[in-house]
C-alpha cells in the first residue's frame, strides 16, 4: 500500500514537471524577433553596463567610456584610451535548438534562427589600477545581472514579454585568446569573453511568392478581312 502511493507521488510529481515544461514552450512567441536582435543584444548590453557605471560610480571617479565596437574599430592601428569595449568576434547556432520549433507555429513553418552571440569584454587603460579596477567591476555587474530581459532589451528587435537572452562566461583556452588577438592590429589587452545565449530570430514567413512568369501575347482583330 505504502509502495502504491509512492509510486503516485512519484507520477504526479513527473506530470507537474511535465506540464510546467509545456507552459514555458508555449510561452514562446510565434512573432519573435527580427533580425536587428544581433544588434539589440549587443547595444543592451552596453546601456545596462553604462546606466549601472553612472548608477554605482561616482562622477569624480568615472574614467571610461562603455563602448560597443566594430571589428574595423577593434583593428584600428590607434587603440582607444580608457574604454571598456564590447566587441562581437563570433555567432554560432545553438546546437541544441538548431531545429526547433515554436509551439503552436504552423506546418512547415521554418524553425527560428538560434543563435549564440560571442563577445570578447576589453578593457583599454594605461594603468594597471584603472585596467583591474574597470575589469572586476564589469565581471561583478554581468555576474550579478546576468539576464536580458524584455524590459532591458532594446525594442529595435521587437522583442516580445517572454523573450530572455542569458549572459554567461565563456571559457577560452590562452591559444583561443591569442588567435583573436592575433588577427586584430592592437597587441593583446585585458579581456574575458562573454556569451549571450539564445537569441531566436523569427525566419520569416516561409517560401517567398513564385515569380510572374512572362507570356507572350497576340492581339488580332477579329473584324479584319483575311490577307489574299
Amino acid at each position: 500500500m505504502r509502495c502504491s502511493n509512492l509510486r503516485r507521488v512519484v507520477a504526479a510529481r513527473q506530470l507537474i514537471l511535465i506540464y510546467r515544461k509545456i507552459v514555458r514552450l508555449q510561452s514562446w512567441r510565434i512573432d519573435m524577433a527580427n533580425y536587428h536582435a544581433v544588434l539589440s543584444v549587443g547595444n543592451s548590453l552596453v546601456k545596462s553596463l553604462k546606466d549601472a557605471y553612472v548608477r554605482e560610480v561616482a562622477e569624480a571617479e568615472r574614467k571610461f567610456e562603455i563602448s560597443l565596437l566594430s571589428s574595423g574599430e577593434m583593428n584600428a592601428a590607434n587603440p582607444p584610451e580608457t574604454v571598456l569595449s564590447l566587441y562581437l568576434y563570433r555567432v554560432t547556432q545553438n546546437e541544441y535548438l538548431r531545429n526547433a520549433r515554436q509551439a503552436g507555429a504552423a506546418a512547415g513553418s521554418d524553425a527560428p534562427l538560434s543563435l549564440d552571440l560571442h563577445y570578447l569584454l576589453t578593457v583599454w587603460a594605461n594603468s594597471p589600477e584603472d585596467e583591474h579596477k574597470m575589469l572586476g567591476w564589469a565581471m561583478r555587474q554581468l555576474h550579478r545581472h546576468p539576464v536580458l530581459d524584455s524590459s532591458s532589451l532594446n525594442q529595435d528587435a521587437e522583442w516580445g514579454p517572454g523573450d530572455v537572452v542569458q549572459v554567461i562566461p565563456a571559457e577560452l583556452s590562452t591559444e583561443d585568446v591569442m588567435r583573436i588577438w592575433d588577427a586584430l592590429a592592437p597587441a593583446y589587452r585585458l579581456s574575458v569573453s562573454y556569451t549571450a545565449r539564445v537569441v531566436r530570430i523569427d525566419a520569416g514567413a516561409g517560401d517567398s511568392p513564385r515569380p510572374v512568369v512572362a507570356k507572350r501575347l497576340t492581339v488580332t482583330d477579329r473584324d479584319a478581312e483575311p490577307n489574299e
